[in-house]
């Protein structure tokens, strides 16, 4: 029922310089301007490769400003897209969960998903647009059991529990597993975390905001791009190897330095290695 992970919706102070870091980060475009009435904000909605991310910015009292005033910039909204968004809201609320309409989206409150917020969009077809391909991840960070979650999601939104692929780091602390939604053809997923120690940076987090939006994740066919557009810029950013200036599997960009967001890079089907199926990673394209 649902196809992707299609969007994120970020709250920030300014939707204009806001514009600028992710143009000149990642290759973001500006591709409309919008308000919610549901946020209370006014919205630039910037295409980024198949995916759209949306830059909140508050209007006044409501959604936005309180998550502001309590949480500073960052990921506000997790984004999914559906092919037949009626019937997702008739089998949502035959299960009586609080829909709330907002233009041709509709929002579930994080109050009933384990403290997660998502905002549903009709799926549409797109261009890709810059180095990134597509978003696919949005992690749920966790304190309650990831099996409890795993199996609220399997029902909200009708996904085959058989599908999913269980996860666990020592390094990042946490159990869990990722709700694929379509395997092997898309990586697409709620990943949960939930998380068995408390001195790294995720449950750090999840002991401020207990069960949240963590991060976000996305997939690019020009890694070296977004690699020099990082160094260019002399923001702070983990490589997943131990080499910068060479890396050319994936990264982590620095929360601080992306407006709040903590967003996960890798290069085509590197994922694959960490969702359950190693065998379709691609070899990295030699270096001439």
């Amino acid at each position: 029922m649902i196809d992707r992970i299609d969007r994120v919706q970020i709250a920030v102070k300014s939707i204009d310089k806001a514009a600028a870091t992710f143009n000149r980060l990642l290759g973001a475009e500006v591709i409309d301007r919008s308000y919610s009435q549901y946020l209370n904000a006014s919205r630039i909605v910037m295409a980024l490769g198949e995916s759209e991310i949306e830059l909140c910015q508050a209007d006044g009292a409501g959604y936005t400003a309180d998550f502001l005033t309590t949480n500073g910039e960052g990921l506000m909204i997790a984004g999914l897209c559906c092919a037949n968004p009626d019937q997702l809201k008739n089998r949502l609320r035959a299960m009586n969960f609080t829909l709330i309409e907002d233009g041709d989206q509709f929002y579930l409150p994080s109050s009933e998903h384990y403290g997660m917020p998502f905002v549903i969009t009709a799926t549409k077809s797109r261009n890709r647009i810059g180095a990134v391909s597509f978003l696919y991840e949005v992690t749920h960070s966790l304190f309650s059991d990831w099996r409890k979650v795993a199996s609220h999601y399997a029902g909200v939104f009708d996904l085959d529990p058989n599908r999913f692929s269980s996860i666990q780091s020592k390094l990042f602390g946490y159990d869990g597993c990722l709700t694929l939604f379509d395997p092997p053809n898309r990586l697409d997923r709620i990943e949960l975390a939930q998380v068995v120690n408390n001195e790294v940076p995720m449950g750090r987090w999840t002991q401020r905001r207990g069960d949240s939006l963590y991060m976000c994740s996305c997939e690019s066919h020009d890694i070296r791009n977004l690699v020099e557009r990082f160094l260019s810029a002399g923001v702070r950013w983990t490589p997943r190897g131990n080499n910068k200036e060479l890396e050319g599997d994936g990264f982590w960009s620095h929360p601080a330095d992306l407006h709040g967001v903590l967003l996960g890079v890798s290069r085509t089907t590197v994922a694959w290695e960490f969702s359950g199926r190693p065998e379709f990673v691609d070899p990295p394209a030699l270096k001439v």
